[in-house]
């Protein structure tokens, strides 16, 4: 089998040279790529005919689908007269094509649900997600400490909710003893910014039963299978997207063992509309991506960015990029050249080609690539005729969507959210036990006066039945045990080890 994928035909002076086939190893892969171009010249072909070409060598793949327009991968595509042109020079043989496909979602979108628990988040990357500052950050940390020596799970974010109000009321003498002060303002902007979180429907992607990212490297019929995660319904929540996809890049860091550089990776991800990631990404959040993009590649993970522009990625992630495929640029105003003549200089120097013309002439389906070999070798600047893709260039309809879904091997793994016993349903109970014999205790009418012995009781109390005494207390405690205020949860600060199935 070749260890190669053909990205399409060579073009010089602006016409094709037939024959002279574009071909990048797929060994270097997972060092990453980038794959730009204004609206309508042609990335999301591109980005389709990347993932026919992998799964055709048995690379499973995953892509962002934010405009709901990478369906069509799942059945055969048609001939006309463009494809059989593009075939002709390219020297290919075309045959329409479908491939496996598994639809995957985080939200409404139809497909496998994915959820990891809070404690497979961790405190630290948790903390990135949320923006917390040190205090704040040392704070979760401890609450994730608590559960874990109490045996509390912490499974999602009601459970995170619950936990933090106790600390910071009912259980905040015993959080006092045994770590040390519970900063209030702290607890309450964490509280802010998990408000903020779920206003972006981010709980949605905390909970069980938490998915097993061995899943994503499957293979059928010895073709990668293309999860296409759904996200047409998140454009508006870039907050819920970054949160993911830095959850999903850990877990895979964490879970995957380390194998350098194989002959073809191990899995490739592709995260179309690039930019919502780093749109509005604190600082943290950014240096987080960085490091784990960095650091990715040697557990055989190759990311591709899909976005209009290089400037929509931060520099010191588009530097780390081994292969650029960048599709035409629109220059319609001084600032568009000169943005222009400054992305041309990130290309290697050409004898063969003026960049910063042709990213202005290219076609619809042209595209200037540079990558490298196998060996990492930066390659000479190319003009390629794309080529065309062999699945279907439109969406599936509706009923071929839902029968994918329907037939699905990981639907009954995953469709029903389990709602075990966590961390808010145990301090749910534990206040209530407490309330009710506070209450026991205060209603019992003694026989004959012990004033002095009263006395030396209330002494002795400690500070949580201090605090469990009040009158404020009480009120909050009833209520929360009537659902109201509705206390929550924490899991075991334990990470899921998973390992990596290939099942062909």
């Amino acid at each position: 089998m070749s260890s190669e994928i053909l990205i399409g035909g060579l073009m010089v002076d602006k016409k094709p040279v037939n024959g002279h086939q574009i071909l990048i190893s797929t060994k270097s892969l997972n060092r990453h790529g980038l794959i730009a171009g204004a609206t309508g010249t042609g990335k999301t072909k591109s980005l389709q005919v990347m993932v026919e070409e992998l799964s055709l060598k048995g690379v499973p793949s995953l892509v962002m689908d934010i405009k709901g327009d990478l369906s069509g991968l799942g059945a055969p595509g048609s001939t006309n007269k463009i494809i059989e042109e593009r075939a002709h020079h390219i020297q290919m043989e075309w045959e329409g094509k479908g491939f496996p496909l598994e639809f995957l979602s985080i939200s409404d979108e139809p497909g496998v649900k994915l959820r990891s628990t809070v404690s497979e988040f961790g405190p630290i990357v948790l903390s990135k997600i949320l923006s917390l500052n040190d205090t704040q950050q040392g704070l979760l940390a401890m609450l994730f400490q608590y559960c874990d020596d109490q045996g509390l799970p912490l499974l999602d974010i009601a459970d995170l909710k619950t936990v933090l109000r106790f600390a910071a009321a009912e259980g905040k003498a015993e959080f006092q003893k045994m770590y040390g002060l519970v900063p209030t303002n702290s607890a309450h902007a964490i509280m802010r910014k998990i408000t903020q979180l779920e206003q972006q429907e981010g709980d949605r992607i905390f909970g069980e039963p938490s998915f097993d990212v061995g899943d994503l490297c499957e293979t059928k019929d010895g073709l990668g299978v293309i999860n296409v995660l759904r996200l047409t319904d998140v454009q508006a929540k870039p907050g819920l997207f970054s949160a993911f996809m830095l959850s999903l890049l850990a877990e895979l860091f964490q879970t995957f063992p380390e194998i350098g550089d194989p002959e073809q990776p191990e899995l490739m991800i592709f995260i179309d509309e690039a930019h919502l990631i780093f749109k509005n990404a604190s600082k943290e959040l950014l240096e987080q991506l960085d490091t784990i993009i960095k650091l990715i590649r040697s557990k055989g993970i190759g990311i591709v960015f899909i976005t209009q522009t290089p400037d929509d990625i931060p520099e010191n992630i588009l530097s780390q990029l081994g292969f650029k495929l960048q599709h035409a640029l629109r220059a319609f105003t001084a600032k568009d050249r000169k943005a222009i003549r400054l992305m041309a200089q990130n290309f290697p120097e050409s004898d063969t080609y003026n960049v910063e013309e042709l990213l202005t002439e290219l076609g619809i389906g042209e595209a200037v690539v540079s990558f490298l070999d196998r060996k990492g070798r930066p390659q000479p600047l190319v003009h390629s005729l794309m080529r065309p893709p062999l699945s279907r260039m439109d969406v599936l309809s509706n009923s071929e969507l839902d029968s994918i879904v329907k037939n699905s091997k990981l639907k009954d793994k995953y469709e029903k959210r389990l709602d075990r016993i966590s961390a808010h349903e145990e301090l749910t109970k534990r206040i209530e036990e407490e309330l009710e014999a506070k209450e026991e205790l205060e209603n019992e009418v003694p026989e004959r006066p012990v004033a002095k012995k009263a006395t030396t009781t209330r002494k002795e109390k400690s500070t949580l039945e201090k605090v469990m005494a009040s009158s404020v207390t009480r009120t909050i405690a009833r209520e929360l045990t009537r659902g109201i205020l509705g206390v929550f949860g924490i899991s075991t600060t334990r990470r899921r080890t998973t390992s990596r199935r290939r099942r062909r």
